[in-house]
C-alpha cells in the first residue's frame, strides 16, 4: 500500500515537472517569437547602421570641442589647471543624470526617437557655446554651465544605442555592432582633433563649435526626413511577460545580487573614467610637453589608429563566439587587453619620451582599449537584454560620476605636483582595478528573466 501511494506520488511530481517545463518553455517561446518580431529588417538595419555611425561620430566630434579649444579659451579667459578641470569635469555632471532615464525611455518605447530628440537639443547647446562665452563677465560658470547641459542632453545616446542593440538586433552580430558605434566614436574624436586644429588656425576657437552644432543639426534633420517621417519608421517595442517582470522592484533587485552584474558594472566604471581622463586631458598633455609639435598629428594620430582597432575587436569577439568559445570567456579576453595590455603603455608615458615615442604609445594604448566594445561594452546585453538600456544607464551613470572625480582630481594633481607621471600612474591603476574585478566575478549567464531562476530550481 505505501508502495502504491509513493509511486502516485512519484507520478504526481513528474507530471508537474512536465507541467512547470511546458510552462517555462512556452514562456522562452514566446519571449523568442516577441524578440524576433522586434529585429530590424535587413533592409531597415542597412539604413539605420551607417545613420547611427555618423551620429556617433558627431556626438563625439561635439563632446570633444571644448577638449580641443580648452587650451586656447584658457589663455583667452585666464583659466588656471583647476579651472579648466572644472569646466571640462561640468560635462560629467549632467552626462550621470539621464542615463537611466533615457536607458528606461528607450527600452519601453524604441531608441530611435530619443536619439533624434537629444541630438536636436545638444546640437543647438553646442552652437550656442561661443555665444554664452561672450554674455558677461562669468565666463567660467557659463563655460560649466554649458558643459553641463552637453552633458545632460549627450547622456541619453549610449543607453538608447544599446537599447536598440539588444533589441533590434541578433546575438552573433552585437559586438561587431557595437565596434561600428565604437569606431564611430573614434573618427569623431579624429576628426574634432583635425578639424578643431584647422578651424582654430584659421577661424579661432569659436569656428570649431559652430560647425559641430550645424553638421549635428543637419544629422538629426536628415534622420526625420528619411527614417522616422517615412515608410522607414521603425515599429514600437512588443511587450511581453518578461519585460514586464523586468520592471519591477524585484527584478532590478534580483539582478543586482548577482556577482556577474556588478563586476561589469565596476569595470564599465573604470573604463569610463579613464578613457574620459585621456579624451580630456591628452590635448594639454601635448600642448605643454613638446610644444613645438605640430597640433594635428596628436590631435589625429591615436584615434585614426583606434577606429581599425575597434572592428578589429567586434569581429575577433563575433568569430571566437560563433565558433564555439564560451561568451564569459571572450568578453574577458577582449577586456584583458583593452584595460591590461593598455595600460601598460599609458605607463610607458611616466618616464622621459620623445615626441615620436608618446605619439606611438598612446596611439596604441587608445588602439587597444577598443576592444572593449567585444568584452565589458556588450556584455550588458548577455546578462540582461530585456533591460539592456536601463542598465547601461546605470552603468555609464556610475563611469560619468567617476570620470567626474578622475578628470577634476587629474588637473588638481598636475597643478600641484607639476608631473604627469601621477595621472598615468593613476589611469593605469584604476584599469587594472576594475579588470581584476571582472576577470575572478564577470560572467555572461543570462539572469533577466524571471523563469530562467525558476529553470534552475527545477
Amino acid at each position: 500500500m505505501a508502495d502504491k501511494l509513493t509511486t502516485e506520488s512519484s507520478k504526481n511530481d513528474f507530471s508537474d515537472y512536465r507541467l512547470d517545463l511546458r510552462v517555462s518553455t512556452a514562456n522562452e517561446s514566446t519571449e523568442e517569437e516577441q524578440e524576433n518580431q522586434n529585429l530590424w529588417p535587413r533592409p531597415v538595419a542597412q539604413k539605420w547602421i551607417p545613420v547611427l555611425f555618423v551620429g556617433t561620430c558627431l556626438l563625439y566630434c561635439a563632446r570633444m570641442a571644448m577638449p580641443i579649444c580648452a587650451v586656447s579659451m584658457a589663455a583667452t579667459f585666464h583659466w588656471s589647471k583647476i579651472d579648466s578641470g572644472m569646466v571640462l569635469g561640468g560635462f560629467f555632471w549632467g552626462y550621470c543624470f539621464t542615463q537611466i532615464l533615457g536607458g528606461h525611455a528607450s527600452d519601453k518605447v524604441g531608441g530611435e526617437c530619443i536619439l533624434f530628440i537629444s541630438t536636436i537639443l545638444w546640437a543647438l547647446i553646442t552652437a550656442c557655446t561661443p555665444l554664452l562665452a561672450q554674455l558677461g563677465s562669468h565666463t567660467l560658470a557659463l563655460m560649466t554651465v554649458a558643459r553641463f547641459l552637453l552633458g545632460l542632453l549627450q547622456g541619453v545616446f549610449f543607453p538608447s544605442l544599446a537599447s536598440l542593440c539588444s533589441q533590434r538586433v541578433v546575438e552573433g552580430e552585437r559586438g561587431f555592432l557595437m565596434s561600428i558605434m565604437s569606431s564611430g566614436s573614434h573618427l569623431g574624436t579624429l576628426l574634432a582633433g583635425g578639424m578643431g586644429s584647422l578651424l582654430m588656425d584659421r577661424y579661432g576657437w569659436e569656428s570649431m563649435f559652430y560647425g559641430v552644432g550645424f553638421l549635428s543639426g543637419l544629422w538629426a534633420l536628415i534622420v526625420w526626413l528619411c527614417l522616422l517621417k517615412g515608410d522607414v519608421a521603425s515599429k514600437p517595442l512588443g511587450t511581453n511577460s518578461g519585460s514586464e517582470w523586468s520592471l519591477s522592484k524585484a527584478h532590478w533587485l534580483r539582478l543586482f545580487k548577482k556577482p556577474s552584474v556588478w563586476a561589469m558594472v565596476f569595470a564599465h566604471m573604470c573604463m569610463c573614467s579613464t578613457s574620459y581622463t585621456l579624451l580630456s586631458w591628452l590635448p594639454t598633455y601635448f600642448k605643454e610637453s613638446f610644444p613645438h609639435a605640430t597640433s594635428w598629428v596628436y590631435n589625429v594620430t591615436p584615434w585614426l589608429a583606434a577606429i581599425p582597432s575597434a572592428l578589429g575587436g567586434g569581429y575577433i569577439s563575433d568569430f571566437l563566439i560563433n565558433r564555439g568559445y564560451s561568451v564569459a570567456s571572450v568578453r574577458k579576453l577582449m577586456q584583458s587587453i583593452a584595460m591590461g595590455v593598455s595600460s601598460i603603455f599609458i605607463m610607458l608615458l611616466s618616464g622621459a619620451v620623445t615626441f615620436t615615442s608618446a605619439v606611438i604609445f598612446i596611439s596604441v594604448a587608445v588602439g587597444l582599449s577598443t576592444f572593449t566594445s567585444g568584452g565589458v561594452s556588450v556584455n550588458v546585453q548577455d546578462l540582461a537584454p530585456s533591460c539592456a538600456g536601463a542598465l547601461y544607464g546605470f552603468m555609464n551613470m556610475l563611469g560619468a560620476f567617476m570620470g567626474l572625480v578622475l578628470v577634476s582630481s587629474s588637473g588638481y594633481l598636475i597643478e600641484v605636483t607639476l608631473s604627469w607621471a601621477t595621472v598615468f600612474s593613476l589611469i593605469a591603476l584604476v584599469n587594472t582595478t576594475g579588470l581584476g574585478i571582472f576577470l575572478v566575478f564577470g560572467g555572461a549567464r543570462r539572469v533577466d528573466l524571471k523563469h530562467y531562476s525558476e529553470v534552475m530550481v527545477i
